[in-house]
């Protein structure tokens, strides 16, 4: 009877093993397609480009051939260690693109979410009208808005005009290359730009010196600034406007009831809720931000004096236009490893603490 038992036992774990290999393999079966498309267009391009990373390959032939050189890490060392115009370009990318994120990102968010909170407001009329208006930016062509920028912003174009109606000689939007923290440092007689202090002029890292480093984006970035700001708040508003509308309207009431005003109430009840759409929204405009490729090709290609250069762009003008294919690869893992960086330091500043 004992072996009965046993053998029927044994007989049942058999089954359930035999069952759960057939569900494994079934999952696997039923995303191998995927699995074999990422691999072939994902994974497999991006090890090939880290290989070019390691080479001079300048696009003639195929890189795996033999002809090839191989020069290691030499491509990443020129960027940081190196003197030379490589890492002076790639360095001053890096200030423009820094001041871009830490304007674009904080401004976007902002905006997006106080977009957000005035078309939920029961209050509002038209919301439909008004949700489709702060959305309709974001979903035209980058490259269209970016044309039309450059007539806005040309010399003879509407806002230098309607500056011009009061009294005021706007500058020539995308060909000023001067710092705004560096115009504003004049404007208030701290320094003067035209002879800066010798101590921010005499040493910096990285090749450049302090005084390179804070001169804050250029009047040309500002502009560009000022269209990425337009054009991407509508989709974040989308976001913080679906996670307000998840809210419950009773835990707004309780806390009117418990006699919390309007700043309280969004500072201890509706932004906690937000925090999950609050980091994919800081998360996905710290990714495109440090991105930006489009905008800068169609309004400034890094002119005027390289003030609009951003890493992406300066990637696919080394390995493009200079057909140093193996410098412009490695530029852009250096912004890979960034952005993951950046995106990992988010998410530790934003994690959930435990008391």
């Amino acid at each position: 009877m004992a072996g009965t038992t046993t053998a029927a036992g044994r007989g049942r774990l058999r089954h359930r093993v035999s069952a759960v290999t057939r569900e494994n393999v079934a999952g696997w079966l039923f995303v191998a397609p995927v699995v074999i498309i990422l691999g072939l267009f994902m994974l497999l391009p991006i090890l090939m480009a880290l290989w070019v990373s390691l080479t001079s390959w300048n696009g003639q032939g195929s890189p795996f051939q033999a002809g090839v050189p191989f020069v290691g890490a030499d491509n990443y060392t020129r960027l940081f260690t190196q003197e030379g115009l490589a890492r002076q370009d790639f360095m001053t990318s890096i200030r423009n693109n820094i001041y871009y994120v830490a304007i674009v990102v904080p401004t976007q968010t902002v905006l997006a979410l106080g977009l957000a909170m005035i078309v939920n407001s029961r209050l509002l009329k038209g919301k439909s009208f008004f949700r489709a208006a702060f959305f309709f930016p974001s979903v035209t062509s980058s490259v269209a808005i970016s044309v039309v920028f450059l007539f806005i912003f040309a010399n003879s174009g509407a806002v230098t005009n309607l500056l011009g109606l009061f009294g005021i000689d706007g500058p020539q939007w995308f060909s000023d290359s001067r710092g705004t923290l560096h115009l504003l440092l004049g404007a208030l007689g701290l320094v003067d730009p035209g002879s800066p202090p010798a101590a921010l002029t005499s040493g910096g890292p990285f090749g450049l010196s302090w005084w390179d480093w804070l001169s804050g984006p250029s009047v040309a970035m500002t502009t560009i600034i000022m269209l990425v700001v337009w054009t991407t708040s509508g989709t974040f508003m989308l976001m913080f406007l679906a996670a307000l509308q998840d809210i419950p309207v009773t835990l707004e009431e309780a806390s009117m009831l418990d006699g919390a005003g309007r700043w309280q109430r969004f500072r201890h009840v509706t932004l906690p809720l937000l925090k999950p759409t609050l980091f994919l929204v800081l998360t996905l405009g710290l990714i495109s931000t440090w991105q930006v490729f489009d905008q800068i090709y169609v309004m400034s290609q890094g002119d005027p004096a390289k003030t609009t250069l951003t890493p992406a762009y300066l990637s696919y003008r080394t390995a493009f236009r200079s057909f140093d294919y193996g410098s412009g690869t490695a530029i852009s893992f250096v912004l890979f490893s960034i952005i993951v960086v950046m995106t990992l330091i988010q998410r530790w500043v934003m994690r959930e603490r435990r008391s």
